[in-house]
């Protein structure tokens, strides 16, 4: 015990003699400081504008791409869509990007860099040339998939566009002006943006990037940093038609679900929610006593639609999508894009101060909730427009047999007559048509001039279209 307290003494004596000796040495004063700006704020100041932290901080990370930069040149690849007939042939082959979405070959790219090619020629990085065939095509939303016969393949991953933040890094894959395999890069500047280049319903929200974009670009792929896909570039925006700082892509979830359905049934399964709808401006959300400038405006619902049949009515404001939040018109429109015909969403809105979810189950554009069967035989798409029989209750409604036009390709033989999708042909040549089987038939056997007759649901007058056909 006497040995415990020597050594206890022993150590506070010396804690005591270091103590006075440091007070001895230390001679810095005691500063009271006053209710006065503190000097340590102008000090700080300075030293942020003295370039000090310049001297001790590299540029932020991530500035080295190069592996994402590896990932996507190896799924990348170059697309020459060559046109048979001799028209067509003296405005040269078309050309662009395409990214390879899995080892047996499918390839997504734009409907535009092969709508108007009846000869698909596909080169890998590895210098391999393919002969591409044409799966299924989506004008309305300018997307395409491919299939080259090839295995083991190395291919892009898609990654989730929902997640992708303004600012953050991003590359374009492609071949601009045919420079093969040329990467850039630059950042998010905006997401969903609609810039009015779509046609026939398409969905438009689309992600803005400043990496740079030329023709040539159109079908390859905008990645992230670590190499996933994260969209398809599709437009610029330019008055010169070359790069100015404004490339749009499609988001890849998108992508993913028309790839799919191209892919599984030959033709996207929409679902329709049944309503019109504008942005809630700062305006309509003070009149509607909203917190905030958030959802869309129902300005109408369609009769017997899935938002009428859930309850939804004009005047609602749509906030949540299954509890994804969404701010503008192109967001909802993307959100509900995802589905298809049967599925059911959870629709929460306001109305009258009062936040209600309820249930739609939604529909195709026949309102109805099976998957619509659209008929794509070659003969049609090299005409450039997509047909379907007469629904049971349209043949009841209208009284009247024919095949209705689903969609209709730019810049195509039946693009160029201005057809509109909704026009229900009734005779080619003046021979009577009540199915898209003696449609095919037809267009098959026939040469030189065809007269298509037939009229709009909404206007009821006949409506001629002729065009020239080529001999297949």
């Amino acid at each position: 015990m006497q040995k415990f307290s020597y050594i206890f003494l022993t150590s506070a004596c010396t804690a005591v003699l270091c103590f006075i000796i440091f007070q001895h040495f230390n001679k810095s004063e005691i500063i009271y400081v006053n209710d006065q700006p503190k000097p340590s704020l102008v000090s700080e100041v300075d030293l942020n504008m003295s370039g000090y932290f310049n001297e001790r901080f590299t540029s932020s990370s991530p500035t080295n791409f190069i592996e994402a930069s590896l990932i996507g040149k190896k799924s990348s690849v170059f697309i020459r869509s060559i046109p048979k007939s001799k028209s067509k042939r003296l405005l040269g082959a078309a050309t662009g990007s395409g990214v390879i979405i899995s080892p047996d070959g499918y390839i997504a790219t734009n409907n535009h860099v092969i709508e108007s090619g009846d000869d698909i020629e596909v080169l890998l990085g590895n210098n391999r040339e393919y002969s591409a065939k044409i799966i299924g095509t989506d004008p309305s939303n300018d997307l395409a998939l491919l299939k080259i016969e090839a295995e083991n393949l190395d291919f892009a991953i898609f990654s989730n566009s929902d997640s992708l933040q303004v600012g953050e890094w991003v590359l374009a894959v492609g071949n601009p002006f045919g420079l093969q395999f040329t990467v850039t890069a630059g950042i998010v500047s905006a997401k969903a943006r609609n810039i009015s280049m779509l046609e026939n319903s398409g969905i438009e929200s689309f992600i803005q990037t400043d990496a740079a974009v030329n023709p040539g670009n159109s079908g390859g792929a905008l990645i992230n940093t670590k190499g996933e896909v994260v969209g398809i570039n599709s437009a610029i925006m330019a008055r010169s038609g070359q790069y100015e700082g404004y490339s749009f892509a499609i988001p890849s979830n998108l992508v993913q679900k028309i790839l799919f359905d191209l892919k599984t049934y030959g033709v996207v399964q929409r679902g329709w929610l049944g309503i019109s709808m504008v942005d809630i401006n700062d305006k309509r959300a003070k009149e509607l006593g909203l917190e905030n400038v958030n959802g869309v405006y129902v300005v109408s619902v369609n009769k017997d639609g899935a938002a009428d049949e859930a309850g939804i009515l004009k005047g609602d404001v749509i906030i949540r999508v299954n509890e994804v939040e969404f701010k503008s018109t192109p967001q909802f429109m993307e959100i509900i894009g995802r589905y298809r015909p049967g599925d059911e969403v959870e629709i929460t809105f306001i109305r009258n101060g009062k936040v209600i979810t309820e249930i739609a189950i939604l529909r195709n554009q026949l309102n109805t909730t099976d998957f619509v069967a659209v008929r794509k035989d070659k003969v049609l798409v090299d005409l450039g427009f997509e047909l379907r029989d007469l629904s049971e209750n349209e043949n009841k409604r209208l009284k009247r047999p024919g095949v209705y036009v689903v969609s209709v390709y730019r810049k195509s033989t039946i693009g160029r007559t201005n057809m509109d999708p909704g026009y229900i042909i009734t005779k080619i040549n003046k021979k009577k048509v009540e199915s898209v089987a003696e449609v095919v038939k037809i267009l098959d056997e026939i040469e030189g001039q065809v007269i298509l007759e037939g009229y709009y649901e909404h206007h009821p007058d006949k409506y001629p279209y002729i065009f020239f056909k080529e001999k297949n």
